[in-house]
């Protein structure tokens, strides 16, 4: 936590493939965290199933950024980095995040350090060039916010 937070490009130049336990966790953890402290802010009806949806989007959202990275990946620069690799930045990045981002307003500070922290890691620890990390990320949250527009006529 330390390393990320003080030394992120050190940190992800020594990343190693470590498989998904150890990244998992650390964003499982941080997800509870997150999800405990959201539920801490602000008074909900329901603070189990509200805890329990900040928790399932916290570690969700994480896997579906780090899947939709891998597949333009490899669909775009047939680069052979292992996902269980890829899946440790976007979860570092996005666990260290986390533990800040259950105070109001500071997720318009947490976001953009995340895709930062991932920028980082995916040029350091997976030998992204940056032209190849801005297609990666770009094209990921230009993705998810698509999909998510995409529902809103479900919604509405």
């Amino acid at each position: 936590l330390a390393k990320v937070l003080g030394m992120p490009v050190s940190f992800f130049r020594e990343l190693q493939d470590i498989g998904f336990k150890q990244s998992f966790g650390f964003l499982v953890v941080s997800s509870v965290f997150f999800a405990g402290a959201s539920l801490l802010t602000r008074q909900f009806a329901q603070p189990l199933l509200t805890g329990c949806i900040f928790f399932i989007n916290a570690v969700g959202m994480t896997v579906v950024a780090a899947t939709l990275g891998y597949m333009l990946m490899t669909m775009f620069f047939r680069k052979k980095v292992k996902f269980s690799r890829l899946f440790a930045v976007y979860a570092f990045a996005a666990g260290v995040t986390l533990l800040a981002s259950w105070i109001p307003l500071f997720i318009w500070l947490t976001e953009p350090w995340k895709w930062v922290l991932i920028g980082m890691g995916l040029t350091k620890s997976c030998d992204f060039r940056w032209n190849q990390t801005i297609v990666v990320i770009g094209g990921s949250i230009g993705i998810m916010v698509l999909f998510f527009k995409s529902l809103l006529p479900l919604i509405s």
